[in-house]
């Protein structure tokens, strides 16, 4: 048995990066760049206005009121091919490109319309003119391969007028589960059997953390049915299966991954929940044997398998967020081993307080769904009491960090 950090080690040192694909630019929210993006544009391509009023030469103005006249009419999307001479001024619209001869817009609430004459009221400070290549100029790296695309990036890519990008393909996940035990959800026969509900929260796991996962159903427990399962899954780039993984007699899951050439990595790590766990390499492929109770299955995933996947992804960050917060109650360990306790974080006035959401069977899996939190508790810790400071693996991403009161 080892500790979890020699486990994760012995995973990501495994892990390589995807291969790359292309994707047009409507398709690319979220995926990860396999590029650097270098702009061969100037963004704005021209000096253009970024207000509806008058461009202006603001030798004019100096002294105010002054009244220019207005010699024509510039919509945005066109262009005006004369120069702005001395006590002139041009109608203009916001994104319009400013003529030549203009070196400042007025804005239109501090004129006067006479005719084709204007009054300017006020000297303003700005000019109200967005210079051509203030945002990007031609050469500038404006994103680094690894970066996520955000909506924001999406719109800078557009900008430059990239309607294709190479993105790390997305890890096709498969995700199995065994035991004669457990029935699919749409099963009722009545029979006593469990619902698997562990393919489901697994692979919703995996969609939320950018893969594609493949459902693959039970496996029973026998050997031949569990290597059928695995052999399906070799299509995919990662392999998961929860339960089979512990010392019963029909647990099979380590002796099939040997039989089909598996190079065995880890079987067991010092964590609860969550201990019997498997990884090996089939090939390049990696698979998980994650534990079978659901709440074990779901906490060796968030520890192992997510920052497998970002890696795979291309993402340099591999971790969920981690930060300190107050203890509100005991936690009691077993020496030896690294706890991941279920908790809600909350934000108080003196800071961030923790506290557990009850029961933390490995079956108990409300307990899961209420928690936004993880508090870690490292083996060489020991017991927690109310009021220590421990460390808290945030698992929900629009945790607001800066709001108090947070249930």
């Amino acid at each position: 048995m080892i500790m979890v950090a020699e486990a994760l080690d012995i995973i990501l040192s495994r892990i390589s990066v995807a291969g790359a694909e292309r994707v047009m630019l409507d398709q690319a929210v979220g995926r990860v760049l396999a590029e650097d993006i270098v702009s061969g544009l100037c963004v704005p391509a021209l000096d253009n206005s970024s207000m509806d009023g008058y461009a202006v030469r603001r030798a004019d103005i100096t002294a105010l009121p002054t009244r220019l006249r207005v010699v024509g009419d510039l919509p945005a999307g066109s262009c005006w091919g004369g120069v702005l001479g001395s006590g002139e001024a041009l109608r203009i619209m916001t994104g319009a490109p400013v003529p030549a001869g203009a070196d400042a817009v007025v804005r239109q609430e501090v004129t006067r319309r006479d005719g084709d004459r204007i009054d300017i009221l006020e000297n303003e400070p700005e000019t109200y003119i967005r210079f051509a290549g203030e945002d990007i100029r031609p050469g500038d790296r404006v994103m680094a391969r690894g970066s996520r695309l955000t909506p924001a990036r999406i719109g800078v890519l557009a900008s430059i007028k990239r309607s294709s990008v190479s993105v790390y393909q997305r890890p096709r996940v498969a995700v199995l589960a065994t035991g004669n035990e457990l029935a699919d959800i749409d099963d009722r026969s009545g029979d006593g059997r469990i619902a698997n509900s562990n393919s489901y929260s697994l692979a919703a796991l995996v969609q939320e953390n950018g893969g594609t996962p493949i459902m693959l159903g039970i496996a029973r427990d026998t050997p031949g049915d569990l290597r059928a399962l695995f052999e399906k899954g070799l299509h995919a780039d990662i392999i998961i299966s929860s339960g089979g993984v512990s010392v019963g007699d029909y647990d099979f899951v380590r002796d099939v991954l040997h039989d089909m050439g598996a190079e065995m990595a880890l079987w067991k790590v010092a964590m609860r929940p969550g201990k019997p766990l498997a990884f090996g390499m089939i090939g390049h492929r990696p698979v998980f044997g994650l534990p079978g109770n659901p709440v074990s299955a779901m906490v060796s995933f968030e520890q192992f398998v997510r920052p497998a996947m970002r890696k795979m992804m291309g993402l340099a960050t591999l971790f969920r967020r981690s930060f300190t917060a107050v203890a509100d109650e005991h936690v009691a360990t077993k020496a030896g081993l690294t706890y991941f306790v279920r908790c809600r974080v909350r934000r108080e006035s003196d800071g961030y307080h923790a506290r557990v959401t009850g029961e933390q069977g490995s079956g108990i899996l409300m307990s899961m769904a209420e928690a936004n939190a993880l508090m870690v508790i490292p083996a060489s810790v020991g017991d927690v009491d109310c009021g220590d400071t421990v460390t808290v693996q945030l698992l929900d991403p629009e945790f607001d960090m800066s709001a108090a009161h947070q249930f």
